[in-house]
């Protein structure tokens, strides 16, 4: 367990969670682990099988503290609060920032640098560590444009502005993309993106890790209290969990595409994986999706630092996080959200 940020997460699977007088008490093989003061606590998240005691839901209740439940893999289940919530609050926050021009933009430009950062991160490792000249030059070449298209971001003052230096790094990202495949399966490729349906493996591969990554982060959101639902970068959409989406973009680079890249370089899976539908779209087979799945999971148990709150924390807990941070400036307590860029 962990307390960050007036959060106590429990990721034990088996810790009981009782009260004994003004302190939460977590308890594990009949022993006390760990005791917490409820009050300054914002809430508890469980992951996987975590009991808590009626005491315990009930202090918390009185007091404010929200209990979210999540599975062991991340899916968030359920939320329970008492009567008297500072939820509606922060939603209210969120809508009329979606309905304000120059908050949208700001949002947005937060997403949009821990996006465009963390692609650069990506392209910038992997042209240290191929030893291929050209693949070498493409990837510190997209690096560099994406720096300057990072430098760009603070000159546009519209989402739409935003949106067009998106789609150019983007463009960037994804044509040097290519050069990080080296060792693999050599006919697991990549020419470009598609999605709907990803017309080749690594693109289904990709495809996957994204919806994984949107699950996880919706539901950090969703324990934080906002409405998944409505995003800046990402505009209103029936059935779309546009916040969801907007934070993924700080790491679909770093997390997701990494993870893909590592998989396909080691061998751990090769083209004989995935199945060709007579449509044209590409589909894993159900191996190959217990393969990446077990991977996923052991890359959100790694341990690393977070650099805004310069603590060590699960890769996993870092969407968590970001969400209490994007709480804590719809309150005021920060005077902007701050992106989580790799190092």
């Amino acid at each position: 367990m962990k307390r960050l940020l007036n959060v106590l997460f429990i990721t034990t699977e088996g810790t009981y969670l009782g009260r004994e007088g003004e302190c939460l008490i977590a308890r594990l093989d009949g022993q006390t682990r760990a005791r917490v003061p409820i009050s300054g606590l914002e809430s508890v998240v469980c992951f996987g099988r975590v009991s808590v005691s009626p005491q315990a839901l009930e202090h918390c209740a009185a007091n404010g503290v929200a209990v979210s439940y999540f599975t062991e893999y991340g899916r968030f289940m359920a939320r329970l609060e008492g009567p008297v919530s500072g939820s509606v609050l922060l939603r209210r926050t969120q809508y009329r920032s979606a309905d304000d021009a120059v908050r949208s933009a700001a949002l947005t430009r937060g997403f949009l640098t821990g996006k465009i950062a963390n692609a650069r991160h990506v392209l910038r490792r992997g042209a240290r560590e191929v030893a291929d000249e050209t693949a070498q030059h493409a990837l510190s070449g997209g690096a560099d444009r994406l720096d300057n298209l990072l430098g760009r971001l603070e000159g546009a003052q519209s989402v739409d502005a935003l949106r067009g230096l998106e789609g150019e790094a983007g463009r960037t990202y994804w044509a040097a993309f290519p050069a990080l495949l080296a060792g693999g399966d050599p006919a697991i490729t990549f020419t470009t993106r598609s999605r709907r349906p990803p017309l080749d493996p690594m693109n289904a591969l990709l495809s996957f890790l994204y919806t994984i990554l949107a699950h996880d982060i919706r539901g950090a959101l969703e324990a934080a209290g906002f409405d998944p639902q409505v995003g800046y970068l990402h505009r209103d959409r029936p059935g779309r969990p546009s916040l969801a989406l907007d934070m993924m973009e700080e790491f679909r680079s770093v997390v997701a595409d990494r993870l893909a890249v590592t998989l396909v370089n080691r061998g751990q899976l090769r083209a004989d994986d995935f199945e060709f539908q007579d449509g044209g779209g590409v589909v894993m087979r159900d191996d190959a999706r217990k393969t990446v799945l077990t991977a996923w999971q052991d890359r959100k148990r790694d341990e690393r630092q977070h650099p805004f709150l310069d603590e060590k924390a699960p890769i996993g807990m870092f969407w968590h996080l970001q969400a209490l941070l994007l709480k804590r400036h719809f309150r005021g307590d920060v005077d902007g959200y701050p992106p989580c860029l790799w190092r």
